[in-house]
Order: structure tokens, then sequence, then C-alpha cells
């Protein structure tokens, strides 16, 4: 999807986990191993959009971690809770743009990896061990290495 916005847009990453292992993707324009994600469209919540965002790349059913307060003993109310990230990040994506991301870990039920067609796709993923977030032969950057191991340990 292409910016919403000028200067920031705001996108969703999120950690999968299935029996001991975190799923990871090459991003098809950056070539390095990212999680499924993607920006947060106009009319949903970031919750919405990390779901959403697993489907289309990764064609996972997750289920988000985490929980939230419901509130149904006020009819009058339309608010709702939105299920919030475990971290949040802030990255230029060139000079003149960035991007505000929610970091939510998931799990799922099966690790098939099935992208759709019409998404954005990358035809190179693997689910990574805790020993292969950390093996250099897999160049996985810092920040990514951090919150696949904390979502392991979720």
């Amino acid at each position: 999807m292409p910016h919403i916005h000028e200067k920031i847009d705001f996108g969703v990453e999120t950690f999968v986990v299935h029996k001991g292992k975190v799923f990871l993707r090459k991003h098809d324009k950056y070539n390095i191993w990212l999680t499924a994600g993607g920006h947060v469209e106009l009319d949903e919540d970031p919750s919405e959009a990390a779901v959403r965002e697993a489907k289309e790349e990764a064609g996972m059913d997750i289920i988000l971690q985490g929980s939230k307060p419901e509130f149904r003993d006020d009819p009058s109310s339309d608010s709702r809770s939105v299920l919030a990230p475990r971290f949040m990040q802030r990255h230029h994506i060139d000079p003149q743009h960035e991007h505000v991301v929610f970091i939510y870990f998931a799990s799922a039920n099966t690790d098939l990896v099935t992208p759709q067609e019409d998404g954005d796709r990358s035809d190179e993923w693997h689910w990574f061990t805790a020993e292969e977030l950390n093996d250099p032969e897999y160049e996985v950057r810092q920040d990514i290495r951090f919150y696949a191991t904390e979502a392991l340990k979720a």
C-alpha cells in the first residue's frame, strides 16, 4: 500500500510464533528479514491491521497476544477497546518520511505459509528458532532479533 500521509504513516509488525519458532519473511523491496506487516489503513485500528497483514502476506490466521477491557454495561457508548501493542517504534523510511510502528505478538495454529496473490509478497520466509535468530548467516537485524526473541519468550 502506498503512503497515506506525507510525513508520517502508522504501521504494524506482527511477530507470529508457532511451536517455539517465530515467522520472518525476506522483504521483497529491502531484502532484509522482517515480519508480516504494513500500513494501518484509514478504516482500521492497528490490531485489525496486524491481523489483515498476516493474512495478506503469509496467509495466516493469527491470534494476537494480550488482552483488552470490554465495556458492555453502557449501551449509549460507541467506544471500544483496542488491543495495545507490545512495543512501538519510530523510524525513517527516507529523509522526508517516517513510520510509527505498532509491534504485536501473535500465535498461529499452523506453520503453513500461503501468501495471497494480490498482497505484498515475498517468496522467502523462515520459521526461526532462538538460536537461528543469532546466527550471523541469516543477518537478522538487531531490533528484529530483539522483538522476535521477546515474542518467543511470551
